[in-house]
């Protein structure tokens, strides 16, 4: 194990450097991607539902694991959705 010099506790500042970023851009690719990935917990759990109906080596609580993690998933990108229509609606009250 590799212990650092005690010399400066602080990184180096040009590390720190801020570049400049599109917010709305971040925003919008961590929606698209947490996006995916609910489709990807939906399909999976459908994928393990279809597979234990067929009779193939798929166990119980794998089914049930994965139908919860889909349920859960879309929920949360449920609530998302509402906060940001709450928020639209707010900021579209506010006076200019």
């Amino acid at each position: 194990m590799k212990i650092g010099s005690l010399n400066s506790p602080f990184p180096k500042l040009d590390t720190l450097a801020v570049k400049e970023k599109n917010p709305t851009k971040e925003f919008e690719n961590l929606l698209t991607g947490f996006i995916s990935e609910v489709k990807e917990s939906q399909a999976e759990s459908s994928e393990l539902t279809k597979k234990f109906m067929m009779g193939e080596d798929v166990q119980l609580h794998e089914v049930m694991i994965a139908g919860e993690k889909a349920k859960t998933d879309l929920q949360l990108l449920m609530e998302i959705r509402n906060k940001a229509v709450d928020m639209y609606k707010e900021l579209i009250r506010i006076p200019v």
